[in-house]
């Protein structure tokens, strides 16, 4: 998808946040291109179609859902991947835990039924390094560091996780990208020296509000 590392941007509000909705995200799009950012992360089909419109740079896109029962919440089941894809997302995002899935397909399934679909690429958001050879055995073209720090088996691990990033690097084939708890430059710097392929940045960017905070945190 990308021929030289660089930054992706996640483009994504809270719908409770004040630049909740596909015309802000848009526009946080067009910003980050402007930056210098080689792609972007989006959630939700308007978000998604939306941005497509206003920036060429490719998007991976995630749906999150809330299924009773279930642990996953990124692109859970085959008809959420589906409507990422449809939205205009080059590249799906999807949970790639061992946790059971709503639709009961497991994820080589749903990977095999995307080839069979669609033209998008897979990105395995996963936690520790057996879900990174889990995901890889399934089929996924990605490895991303998203959920470490947010599972059961992960919550006390540090972000970013510069741990996993170096995990995946020397034991798996695929690209890495690093995902998580990206707040600085020095963060991109030791990640890229491990050897991730890219980036992602969110929060650190795109949540005016707490990066605010982190401002007025300081004040005496």
């Amino acid at each position: 998808m990308w021929n030289q590392k660089g930054i992706i941007v996640s483009c994504q509000a809270h719908e409770d946040e004040p630049l909740h909705g596909p015309q802000f995200m848009a526009q946080m799009a067009v910003a980050a291109k402007q930056g210098g950012a080689i792609g972007i992360r989006a959630n939700g089909v308007a978000d998604i179609a939306t941005i497509k419109e206003h920036v060429d740079l490719p998007i991976i896109g995630i749906l999150k859902k809330n299924y009773p029962g279930y642990l996953p919440m990124i692109t859970p089941t085959l008809e959420d991947a589906l409507a990422v894809s449809y939205a205009g997302a080059q590249i799906i995002a999807m949970d790639c835990t061992k946790s059971s899935r709503p639709d009961g397909r497991s994820l080589k399934e749903i990977i095999e039924a995307l080839r069979e679909q669609t033209d998008c690429k897979v990105m395995a958001d996963i936690s520790t390094l057996e879900e990174g050879q889990y995901a890889f055995a399934a089929g996924v073209d990605y490895l991303g560091t998203t959920l470490c720090g947010y599972t059961e088996e992960t919550k006390h691990e540090d972000k970013p996780a510069f741990s996993l990033m170096k995990q995946l690097v020397q034991q798996l084939p695929l690209p890495v990208i690093a995902e998580g708890g990206i707040a600085c430059p020095e963060h991109v710097e030791r990640a890229f020296e491990i050897g991730v392929s890219w980036v992602v940045i969110g929060s650190a960017i795109t949540r005016p509000q707490s990066i605010t905070k982190q401002f007025v945190s300081k004040v005496q």
